[in-house]
């Protein structure tokens, strides 16, 4: 490796949603800061499984209303 090219390599701290926490290695921050976690494995709803649409603006209620007379047709 080139020397003064590579950004620092050290442990940092990682506090999850949930308020548990592990140390890893990073480039983040400098040695012993703490990163704290907005999403995480235990919250996202990629992982959880749980959905939830959110409607922003009526966004939704006006496309249930634009295509509730579409039905699909069966062969």
């Amino acid at each position: 490796m080139k020397p003064k090219i590579h950004p620092d390599y050290h442990e940092i701290n990682v506090v999850m949603t949930d308020g548990s926490t592990f140390t890893t290695r990073s480039t983040f921050g400098k040695p012993g800061d703490t990163m704290h976690l907005d999403i995480d494995p235990k919250s996202h709803p990629a992982w959880t499984g749980v959905h939830r649409l959110m409607d922003s603006g009526g966004q939704l209620a006006k496309f249930n209303k634009r295509f509730q007379g579409m039905s699909m047709k069966k062969k």
